[in-house]
């Protein structure tokens, strides 16, 4: 009996695998927003992010998990932009350090301004916990766009999001 409990979760984690790696989120549609949020930690992310902004598609952006060593100045000069747009516009989240605590910063500052309709950039493979975790921390009435940043994730990083995925789901489930 075990043995068959066994082998059913393990196919049903395998299937829910293999939908999870050929399934990936995609890049949203542009629509308005009244604010980006980009997770950093991944190519694309933060390029993905300013174009939106410059693009007009919202007036605001958070750049979420910024390490604590870099400095404005130098961000604005690897990805060009100006110390007005900086100034302006862009603000730089330096409390998280991983996932759960980017949507803790985010929802902060999605409520500091009294946001209504966010988009979310993260690459593909972690959109989905992304999405889910910003979920968690928002009020209900928040809009959230997922924008996927299409990358190729290996076997490994699919394999470990993919995990952490359901762990956290199953924790979160465990606790409510």
């Amino acid at each position: 009996m075990l043995r068959r409990l066994l082998a059913l979760l393990l196919t049903v984690w395998a299937l829910g695998f293999a939908g999870f790696a050929a399934f990936q989120p995609q890049p949203a549609p542009i629509a308005k927003a009244d604010g980006i949020i980009v997770l950093t930690g991944g190519e694309g992310r933060i390029a993905r992010g300013l174009d939106l902004l410059r693009d007009g598609v919202a007036p605001r952006l958070l750049i979420s998990g910024v390490d604590p060593e870099v400095k404005p100045g130098e961000l604005a000069a690897e990805y060009k932009m100006s110390a007005a747009l900086l100034a302006c516009c862009i603000t730089l989240g330096y409390e998280s350090v991983d996932t759960r605590s980017n949507a803790r910063e985010s929802a902060q500052w999605i409520k500091r301004h009294g946001l209504h309709r966010v988009r979310l950039v993260t690459s593909d493979w972690h959109m989905r916990r992304a999405a889910w975790e910003l979920r968690q921390t928002i009020p209900a009435d928040v809009e959230l766009t997922e924008d996927a940043v299409p990358t190729r994730p290996s076997l490994g990083i699919l394999f470990a999001e993919y995990s952490k995925f359901v762990l956290r789901r199953l924790w979160h489930i465990g606790k409510g």
